[in-house]
């Protein structure tokens, strides 16, 4: 990816986990800003059940003495992306600080966002990189499952944006169509004039 002024917004739907964390911990560490949205729609490889085991086990892991000082167990997905991206930078220098601060992640498409141009990741996305055959589990179940409360707020949300956006889609097919109508009119209108 090139450096650009203005963040480069992701859309996470259908990446894989490990892959799409990476190119954005690499992305922000060489200062551009990422704005990732539909962090519900990360994939992760492998059986759902045994990701499932994988988090419970996860959960196990605690502070004996006092739980609430950590470590701290993010369900929502956007927070468990955060945090993996988290890992694969140096987060306790202010070099890996300033980097997580380029960062911003969100369940669904939020409003500012959801009028601008996303991007997908081709070398992180799930259908060119993963095996057709090989079982794999979507972050929004995973999430739901170990105690994630906002799935169905999120899907609600969801289904509005889309039908706003299919809605001005076809208003936008419509005007580009009457564009091309009027280019093919008007060379004929001018034609016989020039001479």
């Amino acid at each position: 990816m090139g450096f650009t002024e203005k963040p480069i917004i992701i859309d996470a739907r259908g990446h894989l986990l490990g892959r799409l964390a990476a190119i954005v911990s690499k992305t922000i560490l060489q200062g551009q800003r990422v704005v990732v949205v539909r962090c519900e729609g990360i994939n992760i490889s492998g059986n759902f059940f045994r990701s499932k085991l994988k988090y419970l086990d996860y959960l196990k892991k605690r502070c004996n003495v006092k739980p609430s000082r950590g470590p701290f167990h993010f369900r929502a997905p956007s927070k468990v992306f955060y945090k993996t991206v988290r890992g694969m930078v140096p987060h306790k220098q202010p070099r890996g600080k300033d980097a997580l601060a380029r960062l911003k992640v969100f369940e669904g498409v939020p409003p500012p966002y959801d009028k601008q141009k996303r991007q997908v990741v081709p070398s992180a996305l799930k259908v060119l990189r993963l095996n057709p055959m090989r079982k794999y589990c979507d972050l929004n179940r995973l999430s739901h499952e170990v105690g994630w409360k906002y799935q169905r707020v999120v899907s609600s949300l969801e289904a509005r944006r889309k039908v706003k956006s299919k809605r001005f889609y076809e208003r936008k097919k419509k005007i580009e169509v009457a564009f091309k109508k009027q280019r093919r009119i008007l060379p004929r209108r001018y034609h016989h004039t020039r001479k």
